[in-house]
């Protein structure tokens, strides 16, 4: 797990297990002043979920030990996280077969994934709170 802050524009919880990608989405988000708290897996995932305050989910869809998408459905069924934002990306995955795969409140980011709209998406979702 990393941990990158700023305290500026909001905190981003990314899971991801590419550790290239997930590297550069911390890079990205904290040049654009978002605080960002990494992991690779959803144990770990888990254990920090409970002791920080997010401002968005970004999530993968495949992980090797389970799926994004129970991730995000258990996120929404928490009334502690409920409400905040949850964006999934995935390089496997049709974005229409998975449009309505979980309740998440952004679109299905198909990787690779062009930067500007990244963080445009997340920008828009973390300001409508």
């Amino acid at each position: 797990m990393r941990c990158v802050r700023n305290y500026t524009m909001g905190t981003i919880f990314i899971l991801e297990d590419e550790d290239s990608i997930r590297e550069l989405l911390e890079k990205l988000f904290n040049m654009e002043g978002y605080s960002v708290i990494s992991t690779s897996n959803i144990r770990e995932f888990n254990k920090i979920n409970i002791s920080q305050n997010a401002d968005l989910y970004l999530l993968d869809i495949r992980l090797p030990e389970g799926s994004g998408i129970e991730v995000c459905n258990d996120l929404k069924n928490n009334t502690e996280t409920s409400k905040i934002p949850v964006l999934m990306m995935s390089a496997h995955a049709k974005t229409l077969e998975l449009q309505n795969c979980c309740q998440h409140d952004g679109f299905i980011i198909s990787k690779p994934f062009d930067l500007d709209t990244i963080v445009a998406t997340i920008s828009g979702l973390i300001g409508k709170m």
